[in-house]
């Protein structure tokens, strides 16, 4: 990874909150391998294989969050309100028809579902840097779409 990572406060303490909640999981397998790793005639249990496999995708996600901690920078929501950027809130008109508001955020605390979009997905990428007023084309699975940067909170 070891390039930087921008977080908002809201998503590095969300991954702080996430990180916690694998380490107390991560115990609750260890103890659990521990109570059921006594292995019969035919070898190894199958629920120590299962927890072991859990335990190994936990581990991964473990070191994944840890590592996006370490390389993370939290920045400060506010924006100039000059130009967007990671954390800034942007209302764009699109083919000058709707109109759609986006959360720029890192891809770590990107969802959709709630406007939240990654500064490296392709609308994020076209709107780090843009001012009000700006506009810009991306190709869509639509066809070509036309946003314009309306405000910038």
């Amino acid at each position: 990874m070891n390039q930087k990572i921008i977080l908002t406060q809201e998503g590095f303490q969300k991954l702080t909150s996430q990180l916690e909640d694998l380490k107390q999981k991560q115990a609750r397998l260890i103890d659990q391998i521990e109570d059921v790793a006594q292995p019969d005639e035919s070898g190894e249990d199958g629920l120590a294989t299962q927890l072991k496999e859990e335990l190994e995708v936990t581990n991964n996600q473990i070191d994944e969050i840890s590592e996006a901690l370490e390389t993370s920078e939290v920045i400060s929501t506010k924006s100039d309100n000059h130009t967007v950027q990671v954390g800034c809130k942007v209302k764009v008109k699109i083919n000058n028809k709707d109109t759609r508001e986006f959360f720029i955020v890192s891809h770590l605390e990107s969802d959709p579902n709630v406007s939240k979009i990654s500064d490296q997905s392709p609308i994020g990428k076209s709107l780090i840097g843009k001012k009000v007023n700006d506009e810009f084309d991306i190709e869509t699975p639509a066809g070509k779409m036309t946003y314009k940067v309306v405000n910038i909170d």
